[in-house]
């Protein structure tokens, strides 16, 4: 059992975020120093937080990517011919709310699936 009212309120309202933000600040001693909208923007933005997380995890977890892999990683300095330009474009997603499909070739072992990985992991974000 929760020995504060608020915490099991928090836990009924499935508000975790706000509930571990909550069970942290009651374990700070000069959390009194805050104001109540500082304490409240904190608790709530742990809340988001939270939930921007769990979803992307969900949607990261149905994609069942292969790499896990990020745009931010891709070395443009490999001989491998890609195009910065373009994979920032890419990276955008408008071709993916205009309903395009794209396709990644090149000779075996340049790190198409990983490409692919990539974009699919940015379009989940």
């Amino acid at each position: 059992m929760l020995p504060h009212p608020t915490l099991d309120k928090l836990q009924t309202l499935r508000l975790h975020g706000m509930l571990k933000a909550l069970n942290e600040q009651l374990k700070t001693p000069d959390i009194d120093s805050l104001s109540f909208e500082e304490r409240l923007g904190l608790l709530v933005d742990r809340e988001l937080t939270e939930r921007d997380d769990k979803r992307l995890s969900s949607r990261l977890r149905q994609a069942r990517l292969k790499h896990n892999a990020c745009l931010e990683d891709i070395d443009y300095r490999s001989p491998r011919g890609l195009d910065k330009a373009l994979i920032l474009q890419l990276s955008g997603g408008q071709w993916l709310r205009d309903g395009l499909n794209l396709i990644i070739g090149g000779p075996t072992g340049v790190g198409k699936t990983w490409l692919a990985c990539a974009l699919a992991h940015q379009a989940c974000r």
